[in-house]
């Protein structure tokens, strides 16, 4: 990597977000940061995951929810107070480079874009698999490279083009979760002709065990299934630097993410438990929504659900592969990358950064074809508790970062943390817990122990670097500043 002296700090709290300044193009109109920001809600963890859940906590679900996601609007709301009083690329990369130091920003960043690069994999395998199954003549790595090479073209011409993807991908997402609950809603109140409504009724949520069929602790348990489907509801604040008004983005962004996490998620999940029984055995075997659809006796719901889901497959790639590179293009900003990432087209498109990341991806890929069950699973849970560690990074650098901004431009905290301190301490604290409480998972190759010890590992690993090179590069400052200053060398005698 390339160092550069200790003397290009980041901007200072207050400064206008990178923008045309820095070669970014501000491409993105307030349409697509409005979508980019409800769809960055909604992954595919939604559809797929969700089912794993109710089962594992019955209809107790609801609180791992709620819980998570009371969670991320905490999270969402220190970020947007540091984002709103400086919008930039590198997002809470950015700020706790300012607010911790640079080995903050540096090991969170490339923590980050690592996660990102490794969902590129998964979800690109994902979409491949579904696509298969449409078009069977062509293979699944096959499929996956034409997924990753589409959307790879789309970045590479400009950001407004990411952002018209992103508004219908997300958009899709959005109308179909909305046209579910509407639907779901008409067959709980026995309303919707045409249906089978035997099992719908919200009694499903106490009958069938109770609400807590497996007890309280089930909860908890249900948060380490359902915790990691959140990540994404950053990545408006990252997109908001490349916008035509980046602090009213992230101020409409950070301001709405209550009621976007309260309908898609607790929404869609509580009108799933309500169209049939927790324990039926559909949810296990067709996947959540796809059992409730069919409960009605809708005609073609898995298909339908097949298209929504590569749809959010496709939406999470995009947004993965834009936010991977645009925090690799901050980390060349900074120093703490090849000076080729920060880089730009005549465009605006930090080309190499994009490049560089699908590079990866495809590595990724090549190690989940080939090495599925070493190579590519160590890489899947050395990545997976990055958001836990992103989001306490966030609290202890709001923690820092309010103190900076009151004291050299107090009119930008346009969007404050409620109950600050304290509750910026007790959402770190909660971070820590579940972080502690996965430690206590020890089931499967993927469990929760697994997780956080190889992501400590490598968090380790990556801190380590970002110390030495640290030390290099104020080493090689005070050499250059020893050698311009003869003068304090004057022998005597």
């Amino acid at each position: 990597m390339t160092s550069q002296p200790n003397t290009t700090a980041p901007p200072p709290a207050g400064d206008p977000g990178d923008g045309e300044a820095n070669g970014l193009h501000a491409g993105l109109k307030n349409r697509h940061l409005s979508m980019i920001a409800i769809g960055g809600v909604i992954g595919a963890g939604l559809f797929v995951g969700s089912s794993s859940g109710i089962a594992t906590a019955g209809p107790g679900i609801l609180l791992s929810y709620a819980l998570v996601g009371t969670l991320v609007v905490l999270v969402m709301r220190m970020l947007g107070e540091m984002s709103a009083a400086n919008p930039t690329s590198g997002s809470f990369s950015a700020h706790a480079d300012r607010a911790l130091g640079r080995w903050a920003g540096f090991s969170i960043g490339w923590l980050y874009w690592f996660f990102w690069v490794v969902v590129l994999a998964v979800e690109a395998t994902a979409g491949a698999k579904i696509l298969e199954g449409w078009i069977p003549a062509v293979p699944q790595w096959g499929w996956a490279l034409i997924v990753m090479v589409v959307l790879t073209a789309t970045n590479l011409v400009s950001v407004g083009s990411y952002g018209e993807f992103e508004f219908w991908f997300a958009g899709i997402k959005v109308v179909a979760i909305g046209a579910f609950i509407v639907v779901g809603l008409l067959a709980v109140f026995g309303v919707l002709p045409g249906v089978h409504t035997d099992k719908a009724s919200f009694a499903n949520l106490t009958d069938h065990g109770g609400f807590l069929p497996h007890g309280p602790g089930a909860i908890l348990t249900g948060v380490l299934l359902v915790v990691f489907s959140f990540m994404g509801s950053e990545i408006a604040t990252l997109a908001a630097g490349e916008s035509e008004n980046p602090q009213r983005a992230v101020t409409k962004s950070t301001n709405s993410i209550i009621w976007r996490i309260g309908v898609f998620y607790l929404g869609s999940i509580l009108i799933v438990i309500a169209l049939l029984p927790w324990n039926d055995p559909s949810i296990k075997e067709k996947g959540s929504y796809v059992a409730a659809l069919d409960s009605l006796g809708i005609a073609h719901a898995g298909q339908i659900m097949n298209v929504i889901v590569l749809t959010s497959v496709l939406s999470c790639l995009n947004s993965g592969l834009y936010t991977a590179s645009r925090m690799a293009f901050s980390l060349g900003q900074r120093g703490d990358a090849p000076k080729a990432f920060a880089r730009t087209t005549s465009r605006g498109v930090p080309m190499t950064a994009i490049v560089s990341s699908v590079v990866f991806g495809f590595v990724a890929v090549f190690f989940n074809y080939r090495f599925p069950d070493s190579v590519f699973l160590f890489l899947v849970n050395s990545s997976g508790a990055v958001a836990l560690f992103v989001w306490l990074v966030i609290c202890f650098s709001q923690l820092r970062m309010r103190k900076i901004i009151q004291a050299e431009a107090p009119e930008k905290l346009v969007v404050k943390m409620w109950l600050y301190p304290y509750l910026t301490w007790a959402t770190a604290g909660l971070i820590v817990f579940v972080l502690g409480y996965m430690l206590t998972d020890t089931q499967g190759e993927s469990s929760g122990r697994t997780t956080v010890l190889l992501s400590l590992l490598v968090a380790a690993l990556v801190i380590a670097v970002a110390v030495v090179k640290q030390k290099v590069t104020a080493g090689r400052a005070a050499a250059v500043t020893e050698a311009a200053d003869p003068a304090d060398k004057v022998s005597v005698g």
